[in-house]
């Protein structure tokens, strides 16, 4: 094979793209197969919703049936909790590609997802300056 066959040539048809220290290019919609909204019930996920593993997950047999950067994620969430901008962060993967995936996790059973609070739930500010206010006076 010489330095232009479709080896590692990406003029070439056929030819792989690489980058140096990353190995081979695998596109997003690789990994999403071509989907860009998670889940049949297109599932919003926020940025700052955290994501746990279920706490009856399915087995290791369905487990292997996932995709690695499913795998990725999974593993990611095991260690900690952590919301999707963190996870996606940590897997070095587009926040669209992991909001699919996590969609996939989600409707198999593997994890559950906790929306934050929406702000008309939160407290009034004035009321978090009166606590402050109580606090700093004990």
């Amino acid at each position: 094979m010489n330095e232009h066959s479709a080896g590692g040539d990406p003029s070439v048809p056929g030819g792989r793209w690489y980058d140096s220290d990353a190995g081979p290019l695998v596109r997003p919609y690789a990994m999403t197969g071509g989907r860009t909204k998670p889940g049949p019930g297109n599932v919003r996920f926020d940025l700052i919703a955290l994501v746990v593993v279920d706490d009856d997950p399915p087995g290791p047999a369905e487990e292997s049936l996932l995709g690695p950067e499913h795998r990725s994620l999974l593993a990611l969430c095991r260690a900690e909790t952590q919301s999707v901008a963190e996870l996606a962060a940590d897997a070095d993967l587009p926040v669209g590609v992991v909001r699919v995936l996590l969609g996939d996790l989600l409707e198999s059973g593997f994890v559950r997802v906790s929306r934050p609070v929406p702000p008309a739930r939160l407290p009034d500010e004035r009321i978090l300056r009166e606590v402050i206010d109580g606090l700093r006076a004990l």
